[in-house]
């Protein structure tokens, strides 16, 4: 076999999940440096941050700028969305932070993320923002 037919029938499955894995490491070490990772535990400053809305804002910025990150080097950020929606963001925040409406962001990853939150048709967790586009 030659080396073209070779390099046109190998398998690539393990390659294209550590180029997936390596992106999705560095767009969390490129969040942690802006939004930052937080106060250690057992700080004054952790014990301040303990509010559910602020370690609910820190944690929803952190996966935006991921998914922007994510979004920029050309993945398609399905993982990181469906934490978003679980964390409570809405699709007017994540569409935001792709540079599209929410209609758009709903439309491009709606589906996907109700069948992995929803696999049974049993209802989303109440967690997740009820703003589906209508």
């Amino acid at each position: 076999m030659s080396l073209i037919e070779e390099a046109c029938r190998c398998d690539i499955d393990r390659g294209v999940r550590a180029v997936i894995d390596g992106a999705a490491i560095e767009s969390g070490r490129f969040a942690d440096a802006v939004i930052g990772t937080g106060p250690l535990p057992g700080t004054p400053e952790w014990e301040a941050e303990q509010t559910t809305e602020r370690l609910g804002e820190r944690a929803i910025a952190w996966q935006l700028v991921s998914l922007r990150v994510q979004l920029a080097a050309g993945l398609d950020g399905l993982e990181t969305v469906t934490v978003l929606r679980v964390q409570g963001a809405t699709w007017a925040v994540i569409g935001r932070a792709a540079g599209m409406s929410r209609q758009s962001a709903h439309e491009r990853w709606g589906a996907r993320t109700t069948s992995v939150l929803d696999p049974y048709g049993t209802g989303l967790p109440t967690n997740v923002a009820d703003d589906t586009p209508s």
